[in-house]
């Protein structure tokens, strides 16, 4: 009992990361209609800026409670959006009248650009941090097991809960999230009413890129080692769980994130490690074969 509570916290703090991926990926499908498939390496962009600017804040020795690390994630925040921003601009906008392949090519191959890019900017080795936020409490203890929940990883919970909840009133109550749902029912229309189409993709990637930032920082301070491959892995999990999901719906995107980190970590408790992706996707085919529109999704309408 004790050991499978334990799993549970690590699931549940690996799948709120994972969901924070697969929103931006759901964003973006949602008012495109397509994959944004470098938005994996914008997560680990998002990890390097927030490494780098812990490197600062330490040799400044000013790395000290909750505000330095407030002052990481906005900064990662920032700079993470203008990569986002980017690769809408320069991936997708010119692209956007092409042919439905040609965009998804040219993100596959920014994904490549940006992965050798901070290969060649910061070296292949991985890079290690120094736990930032250490300790815990322990919840139970059951015989010599002793289940604790590290501090790190309730930081990683209640970040992301915010994080959405913020997200969620932008959508939902605000002219901005009235100009996403416009263009997501019908951008043609959307743009007849004299919204501004261009500018409502442009800021979906930059949120999008901002959240995956988010995840970028969380996970290097629950992992504590990052290189410049792991956005491809932690990118295809998280369109993993968007698909999972339901592709399309915000919530969706959130339950596949936590469902897939719950496989992975409960698969890596009780079998083998070396086969926790493989369980994943399996579940994945097997959830897409009686419920193709993934668990929250919605079938799509085809407009005439």
């Amino acid at each position: 009992m004790a050991y499978a509570l334990q799993q549970l916290i690590n699931g549940v703090a690996l799948g709120m990361i994972y969901g924070l991926i697969a929103v931006g990926y759901t964003m973006v499908y949602g008012i495109i209609g397509m994959i944004n498939f470098a938005h994996g390496d914008i997560f680990m962009v998002g990890a390097f800026v927030a490494l780098i600017t812990i490197v600062l804040l330490l040799s400044g020795g000013i790395m000290e409670g909750p505000g330095a690390i407030m002052l990481v994630l906005l900064v990662s925040m920032c700079v993470t959006a203008l990569y986002g921003w980017t690769v809408e601009r320069v991936a997708y906008r010119p692209l956007r009248g092409s042919f439905r392949l040609a965009p998804l090519i040219s993100a596959i191959g920014m994904s490549i650009v940006l992965q050798n890019y901070v290969q060649v900017a910061q070296g292949a080795r991985v890079k290690p941090l120094e736990p930032i936020v250490p300790g815990g409490f322990t919840v139970m203890t059951e015989g010599t097991f002793v289940v604790q929940v590290s501090w790190m990883q309730l930081v990683i919970v209640l970040v992301t809960l915010a994080v959405l909840a913020v997200f969620t009133w932008l959508v939902t109550r605000t002219a901005l999230g009235r100009s996403m749902r416009a263009c997501e029912q019908d951008r043609r229309m959307a743009q007849l009413l004299g919204i501004n189409t261009d500018r409502v993709i442009s800021i979906t990637f930059v949120i999008g890129a901002a959240l995956a930032s988010v995840a970028g920082m969380m996970y290097l301070l629950r992992y504590g080692v990052i290189d410049f491959y792991i956005g491809f892995l932690a990118g295809v999990k998280a369109f993993t769980a968007a698909v999972l999901g339901g592709i399309g719906s915000l919530p969706g995107a959130v339950l596949g994130g936590l469902l897939i980190g719950l496989i992975e970590t409960f698969w890596s408790a009780y079998f083998s490690v070396a086969y926790k992706d493989v369980a994943t996707f399996a579940i994945l085919a097997i959830v897409l074969i009686f419920m193709p529109t993934g668990l929250l999704g919605r079938a799509e309408v085809e407009k005439v």
